[in-house]
């Protein structure tokens, strides 16, 4: 993990992270991961991958087992916790930070939060600023290709 400056778990910290992935929510059936990972595997093109709030690996883990190399940001260190422990999640970067202003090096075929992600950025002035950093993450070639 980078950003050694980052010492907080914002809302996720661990009486969150220990139960987040026995999540009952359709959204988080094998079926429904698996078709949201088909659509970032196509829209990464052979290119690296960048979720904002990639928390336990749920979406980040089988697109990197897709051959996607993944960079996640995420608040909380308890839920980036929960993903090194799963199998391939030590492989996956993290920084820690805010996915309305942290920045990571290089740049990406896609970025992608996912669920109700932008909702825990409870103002519209950081959610706008999310987006903006989104953008200034994509390549060149992927911000062509967005509009």
């Amino acid at each position: 993990m980078s950003d050694s400056t980052y010492d907080g778990d914002g809302f996720f910290g661990e009486p969150v992270a220990a139960g987040y992935d026995d999540a009952v929510s359709d959204w988080f059936r094998p079926e429904v991961v698996g078709a949201a990972v088909d659509v970032l595997a196509g829209l990464a093109g052979g290119g690296r991958a960048l979720e904002f709030a990639i928390g336990t690996g749920r979406v980040a883990l089988p697109l990197a087992q897709r051959g996607v190399p993944v960079h996640g940001i995420d608040l909380s260190r308890a839920m980036v916790s929960r993903l090194r422990a799963k199998p391939g999640g030590d492989a996956i970067e993290v920084t820690m930070g805010d996915i309305a202003t942290t920045r990571v090096a290089g740049t990406f075929s896609v970025v992608y939060l996912v669920f109700n992600t932008i909702m825990n950025l409870t103002t519209q002035d950081a959610q706008v600023e999310c987006f903006r950093n989104a953008a200034a993450h994509l390549s060149p070639a992927a911000r062509s290709s967005s509009r």
